[in-house]
């Protein structure tokens, strides 16, 4: 591991961290930078995910436990967070990197979408969250001053049609990090969504129309889209005590699209399509 850009900002801390799978997803990074800055964690997903991810690498390289999770099973979530507490004797962080729409698979129309799968996508996408944070209240197994972060994304408020119902399971999950963030105050415990830009990973790509997504967020936004690593880097800021008065937020970390109207670069590559369009 190298420990060349360490800043030791999670030296001592202990952590959860939810949906890495391959070395392209957010949560990988995470558990990169996190090691990087000193800390111990356990790792966990879904048992099928495990099956077709990579996670005994990442396991061997940060040497983090892994503990398979179905987060739609509260007593699996339960048995996780107690395991979690067992390992760590409490928990200074957890990372909720967990997504999943079956309707976006099938290709389902949102105006014709499948209500059983739609529910699928609320219980994996969002009330996960939910689970994961009452088991920790119940297993009293967050330290005072810990904090959790969830990855979110602008669809929870403005309309991407290929997002279909991932669009309500974002707004979802940010109204159930704000409403625990209000509830567990009174320990100093942070409870935050960060609204990551369109990123190049494996969940990314499975969605039909990325690649426009992503060029058109790198036009638009003044900075560019965000890598994965440059998010794990904003994780890190979050978990660490550098802001232990920031919660129940939704933080952009999207090279400036949410707040941008637009830019000199898609101005110019429409006025080219135009001309395209005249010839």
């Amino acid at each position: 591991m190298n420990q060349e850009n360490s800043h030791n900002l999670l030296k001592g801390k202990k952590g959860l961290i939810f949906g890495a799978l391959d070395d392209r997803s957010i949560a990988w990074r995470v558990a990169i930078a996190c090691k990087r800055e000193g800390a111990d964690f356990t790792l966990t997903n879904a048992p099928i995910a495990l099956r077709f991810g990579a996670l005994d690498k990442l396991s061997e390289e940060t040497g983090a436990e892994v503990i398979p999770c179905d987060v739609t099973d509260y007593d699996q979530v339960k048995e996780l967070i107690e395991a979690a507490k067992k390992q760590h004797g409490g928990l200074d962080f957890i990372l909720h990197a967990v997504g999943m729409s079956p309707n976006i698979r099938k290709k389902n129309d949102y105006t014709s979408i499948n209500y059983r799968l739609m529910q699928q996508t609320l219980e994996i996408s969002a009330i996960s969250l939910h689970r994961v944070l009452q088991a920790c209240v119940e297993k009293e197994a967050l330290n005072d001053g810990a904090s959790v972060v969830a990855l979110s994304y602008i669809g929870a408020q403005r309309v991407f049609s290929k997002y279909s119902d991932m669009n309500d399971a974002k707004a979802l999950l940010e109204s159930i990090a704000r409403n625990f963030g209000s509830r567990l105050a009174d320990k100093e415990i942070r409870v935050n969504t960060i609204s990551q830009g369109p990123t190049k990973t494996s969940a990314g790509s499975g969605i039909k129309g990325f690649d426009a997504m992503y060029d058109f967020a790198e036009l638009l936004a003044p900075l560019g889209n965000p890598s994965a690593d440059e998010c794990a880097d904003y994780c890190i800021t979050l978990f660490s005590d550098l802001t232990r008065k920031v919660t129940m937020q939704n933080l952009f970390h999207d090279g400036g699209f949410s707040t941008n109207g637009i830019s000199e670069q898609l101005i110019y590559e429409l006025a080219e399509l135009n001309k395209s369009k005249e010839s």
